[in-house]
């Protein structure tokens, strides 16, 4: 019954119902290219976060491995500079006569004249 009433309506053909209708087909229009223009702003806004995201990640994790390898070669270089320093202290105990007679002695087992070397091991080679 309510189908046969639609069908006995008739409208109006008035300039005020034409402009009315004309209203509505436009603020569809507009809420269409709102909605439109809202999806390719949320799309693009949700990319930019997505790429500015994973930036900060990868470069979190690089300045992590950079941190670590500069802690890493900073204990090889506090190494690389005790080993200078010991060098060092050999150059100056190299240029000593004394010194190296004696290292002569009892590294190579060179001895003075009418002087008698004797081997005593070390117990903490012996273990």
């Amino acid at each position: 019954m309510g189908a046969d009433l639609n069908k006995n309506v008739s409208r109006i053909q008035t300039t005020y119902v034409e402009q009315q209708e004309y209203a509505e087909i436009a603020s569809a229009r507009k809420r269409k290219l709102v909605l439109r223009r809202l999806s390719v702003f949320f799309v693009f806004a949700s990319l930019l976060s997505y790429l500015m995201i994973s930036s900060h990640i990868s470069q979190t994790d690089k300045l992590e491995a950079k941190l670590a390898q500069k802690k890493k070669l900073d204990h090889q270089l506090a190494d690389l500079k005790k080993k200078e320093s010991l060098l060092k202290e050999d150059i100056v105990k190299l240029n000593d006569d004394d010194y190296i007679g004696k290292l002569a002695r009892k590294e190579y087992f060179f001895s003075k004249k009418d002087e008698v070397i004797f081997n005593i091991p070390d117990d903490n080679k012996e273990n």
